[in-house]
């Protein structure tokens, strides 16, 4: 009975738990904690609409148009149009963040995802590394640097997700791993600052 539920649980985790879901309550936490008041809400809502309902919009408009059979782009020589999208959007978020001043801790939060994304990019030419995993730690240790260390304890999420990952098939436990370990490396710049 276990076997037959597990894959149901984790297609339910992968999509609660994807992306543009954790990235839109992250970065409206990160916005809000970085200006103090409710304008980091709306900053938040900008790096979240960079960072991940645009990318989301275009594997769906490429999953419509038959380019890919599902959001989750298995095959990993495919994904490089993805990658190049999530750099041109957060790329240009943050133009408009310096323009318009925003607090910097959502700044670097942004600048922390671009650089991720570079990274997640070089390695996905020769290795198959898990985005969703890399997200969904690298928001939580965003959290843990604008709100309180705390926040650390929501890597139960992440792990949930690396779980789902591995169960789906996408990806192996070192591919999860990897990802994770991205994200959470991901906020380190934010220490600084």
């Amino acid at each position: 009975m276990a076997t037959t539920t597990a894959p149901a649980v984790a297609r339910t985790v992968t999509d609660a738990l994807q992306p543009r879901n954790v990235l839109l309550a992250g970065m409206l936490g990160i916005g809000l904690a970085a200006a103090g008041d409710w304008t980091g809400l709306l900053w938040g809502l900008l790096g979240a609409l960079c960072a991940g309902l645009v990318p989301a919009g275009y594997i769906e408009w490429e999953r419509k148009r038959g380019t890919w059979g599902d959001r989750h782009v298995v095959d990993r020589t495919k994904r490089a149009p993805i990658f190049f999208v999530i750099l041109g959007s957060v790329g240009a978020g943050s133009v408009v963040m310096v323009l318009g001043h925003a607090p910097t801790g959502i700044l670097f939060a942004m600048l922390g995802l671009w650089a991720m994304t570079v990274v997640l990019l070089t390695v996905n030419t020769v290795w198959k590394i898990s985005v969703d995993s890399a997200v969904a730690s690298a928001v939580v240790a965003l959290l843990a640097v604008v709100h309180s260390p705390w926040w650390l304890l929501a890597h139960v999420m992440t792990a949930a997700v690396c779980w789902s990952r591995v169960a789906l098939r996408y990806h192996t436990v070192a591919q999860t791993v990897a990802g994770a370990a991205l994200g959470a490396a991901t906020a380190a710049t934010s220490l600084f600052t």
